[in-house]
């Protein structure tokens, strides 16, 4: 589960450390604003759970920024804490869409509960923003179509084709960044569910003793901090697809509840005691070899019978290097439009070097490469020189930096896109899971989420 992220704004560095402190300890992770007009940059650039907002700052007050907020439609629930605080500025800034107004000095348990507040109503917000683009993908047909004609692929396409309009439970197994969640989108908008939700979990990215609140939901008191009741994935999914992503992962407690849900098509929410019928469509999809899990008795042998009545294998890019060029070239058109740059042609040199490669991290691997050199090469189209400068290990000149060093003036310029490639690397090849991530580099998972903010660094599923 992601670590919510919090934004403070204060002009009092002393403030701000104390707020961090408290929040940190909390298990949130903190980003700073020293002034109004730092924190509009911030918002603008990354994406926060909850802002925490004083009214009296140098630059831009608290009002001036929830004012700019509003207009530029920057979807953060807003908590206001002032030393000054006035009836009139209270709804004042209730006006201009403040969740909350806090008086300083805080009290400890009023703020943790209006930031707990806040986040539920952020947690809508969000909900309504993944509906509407759900409907704008339908309307407008831009869910990325699986790219590639190999056999492996025309034989994905022919399957879907034949199981998604049916009500049969489809595993889907392959490598990290392969597609497995294209496909199961693709399956999902095939089916006669399409007008229904699809519901993705990633159960690799849930701590174990959080899956079955998140999938189940739980009660009001259930729990410590369970402090209200909490609708599981299964019930918002009903009528439509629910994804389980890395089924692997997930406990073998929750196997067995997931196992009995998807016999009697029923939940039963943590810390309750009634049964909820569900009408759900369960796609999974691992990288693991579930049968060996099975053999190692990490993985329950009559739950991978009840999801994998229909298998379906996504293979290596590497595998099907003859599809290269048409993934990097549709993969280009979308960057550039998403960039507001001029799409650049590949050489046919530049796609052949491209084909040859190994793609450990397979289309995702593609889509990061694809990126660098749309942003990086100089040209009107990529060369096969670019891609030995940009892409090759050690560049034209055995320089792993070549190239890079060309392009920058200030050596903090230089640092930050260089620890942002380092980061989207790993966090690639980790498959995006957040705590081996940081384990691996050695940082807090707090500090990850803060440098994933800053670089806006966020996972392409397509």
């Amino acid at each position: 589960m992601a670590v919510p992220v919090i934004l403070v704004v204060d002009d009092e560095a002393s403030i701000r450390r104390t707020l961090r402190e408290i929040l940190e300890y909390e298990e949130y992770a903190v980003d700073e604003a020293e002034d109004g007009e730092v924190a509009l940059q911030k918002l603008r650039a990354n994406p926060y759970d909850v802002v925490l907002l004083d009214v009296k700052m140098p630059k831009r007050d608290g009002l001036d920024v929830l004012a700019v907020m509003g207009k530029e439609q920057i979807d953060v629930p807003v908590v206001m804490i002032s030393g000054h605080g006035t009836i009139e500025t209270a709804v004042e800034a209730t006006k201009l869409g403040a969740f909350d107004f806090v008086e300083k000095p805080p009290d400890l348990n009023r703020l943790l509960l209006s930031i707990r507040n806040a986040m539920d109503r952020g947690q809508l917000v969000s909900e309504n923003r993944r509906m509407r683009q759900t409907i704008v993908e339908k309307v407008s047909g831009e869910l990325t179509p699986i790219l590639g004609e190999s056999a492996a692929i025309r034989v994905i396409k022919e399957t879907i084709d034949r199981v998604a309009p049916t009500e049969a439970r489809i595993l889907i197994t392959g490598e990290a960044g392969t597609g497995k969640e294209l496909v199961a989108k693709w399956i999902h908008r095939q089916s006669h569910r399409s007008e229904g939700p699809i519901v993705e979990v990633n159960c690799a990215a849930i701590p174990s003793e959080l899956i079955e609140s998140e999938l189940f939901g739980h009660e009001k008191g259930s729990f410590t901090g369970a402090t209200k009741q909490r609708i599981g994935k299964f019930e918002q999914a009903h009528g439509g697809t629910l994804f389980l992503d890395e089924i692997g992962d997930m406990s073998l407690s929750a196997q067995a509840k997931v196992l009995r849900a998807l016999q009697e098509n029923t939940i039963t929410r943590v810390g309750g005691d009634r049964s909820i019928p569900v009408d759900v469509r369960v796609i999974a999809a691992t990288n693991k070899d579930l049968l060996k899990a099975i053999g190692e008795h990490q993985f329950r042998e009559d739950l991978y019978h009840r999801l994998s009545v229909i298998l379906i294998h996504v293979p290596l890019l590497r595998e099907r290097s003859g599809d290269v060029p048409v993934i990097t070239e549709h993969i280009a058109d979308r960057i550039a439009r998403r960039n507001g740059l001029e799409p650049k042609p590949f050489s046919p040199d530049a796609l052949q070097a491209l084909s040859r490669f190994d793609w450990r991290g397979n289309v995702r691997e593609l889509h990061n490469v694809v990126e660098r050199l749309t942003i990086l090469s100089q040209g009107e189209r990529i060369t096969q020189l670019d891609v030995e400068r940009y892409v090759l290990p050690g560049g034209a000149s055995g320089n792993p930096v070549i190239g890079l060093v060309d392009r920058f003036e200030q050596f903090a310029d230089f640092r930050d896109h260089a620890e942002k490639l380092f980061i989207e690397h790993k966090l690639s090849e980790f498959d995006w899971n957040i705590s081996k991530t940081a384990e691996a580099i050695g940082i807090q998972r707090s500090h990850l989420y803060n440098k994933m903010g800053k670089y806006d660094i966020s996972r392409d599923e397509d």
